[in-house]
């Protein structure tokens, strides 16, 4: 009898322990590193451009494209769970291990599909919300189902997948798409062959056995290193046109010039290594995903501090009696006053 009644005490706990676990298995399924830095891209893009949401449509802009971004990864893991499961490096995600079935994997990557493309259209625009639904698709149907079985340049079509949250980020304020989102994009575009051929090229033998046609199996690891050099020396002068052009300031131009560098003396002695030196190819891909978070991190205190300075540069004399009209005027001659970073265009 006492026996029982210890059992029957500890259920609820064991109850709430599955459920706990349960949860942290979908949230996997998400690939939440992933998709941290797909919304951070995106929030740059959002907080860059010109015209800026409210408080509260900016954070549901930015759940819309983490659900977005979330949903891309759980219908990624359910249509690659034969891959993952005889990968060493992803046999223990939620559905090759047995904690998520295939189906359930497929409903609620649906479904997140679903509530971000809603979220993203009824609380900022058309657009951003037509942007989020093509990203989704193309890194599922064109990267994932076609692309990543069938040819070694699958990282290089399907990396667009990847470059778009940027897009989003500033078509979601916006609501049209211009030069500066499509630098951004060509930047992570070109940020995403060498950062994966770097992870492959220390799991050729699993990407062989999985049937998976990357490059470094293909090509073999020369012509990786090659191509990842070749794309890190494009890279460095592409990551300087915020600057060059006009909507970031010098202090971004310098972190993109030191950080690019470094990057491409990486892929150098990458280049260089010897076929057993395993620790080159790691040095480059630990580097990449800190160069993309600086790099975007530097364009947005860029953004902030052209922002304020900008307002400290407005005279006196162009502040009238109006309240109202003061605060038309001051928005007028800031962007008068630095068109090179603003543009032409009116709040």
């Amino acid at each position: 009898m006492k026996s029982e009644l210890i059992t029957a005490s500890f259920a609820p706990t064991r109850s709430i322990t599955r459920l706990k676990m349960r949860v942290l298995d979908f949230i996997a399924l998400m690939k939440p590193r992933v998709m941290l830095l797909a919304v951070f891209t995106a929030l740059v893009g959002l907080a860059i451009a010109p015209i800026h949401l409210e408080l509260l449509r900016g954070c549901a802009a930015i759940i819309g494209i983490a659900a977005g971004a979330g949903a891309a990864g759980v219908l990624n893991m359910w249509y690659d769970a034969d891959i993952d499961a005889v990968m060493a490096r992803t046999a223990r995600r939620p559905i090759p291990s047995g904690s998520i079935s295939r189906p359930e994997a497929l409903v609620f990557g649906l479904t997140l599909t679903c509530v971000a493309i809603i979220v993203l259209s009824t609380t900022t625009n058309f657009i951003a919300a037509a942007l989020l639904a093509f990203t989704i698709f193309f890194y599922i149907v064109a990267y994932t189902m076609w692309l990543k079985r069938r040819t070694p340049q699958n990282i290089v079509i399907g990396g667009a997948a990847g470059a778009f949250p940027p897009v989003i980020g500033w078509a979601a304020s916006t609501g049209n798409i211009s030069i500066e989102p499509l630098v951004l994009f060509l930047i992570i575009f070109l940020w995403t062959p060498p950062h994966f051929w770097a992870l492959s090229l220390n799991r050729t033998a699993e990407y062989e056995r999985a049937s998976v046609p990357m490059l470094p199996v293909i090509a073999g690891r020369a012509a990786t290193t090659r191509r990842i050099l070749t794309y890190a020396t494009l890279l460095l002068p592409i990551s300087l046109l915020p600057w060059l052009l006009g909507f970031a300031n010098i202090f971004y131009g310098a972190i993109a010039l030191i950080s690019g560098t470094f990057f491409v003396v990486l892929a150098l002695r990458l280049h260089r290594s010897l076929q057993v030196d395993r620790r080159a190819a790691h040095r480059l891909f630990a580097f990449s995903i800190v160069y993309l978070f600086v790099l975007f991190a530097a364009l947005l205190m860029s953004s902030y501090s052209n922002r304020f300075f900008s307002v400290l540069s407005v005279p006196p004399t162009a502040v009238p009696s109006s309240a109202d009209e003061g605060e038309a005027v001051s928005c007028n001659a800031i962007f008068a006053l630095r068109p090179d970073i603003f543009g032409a265009r009116t709040v």
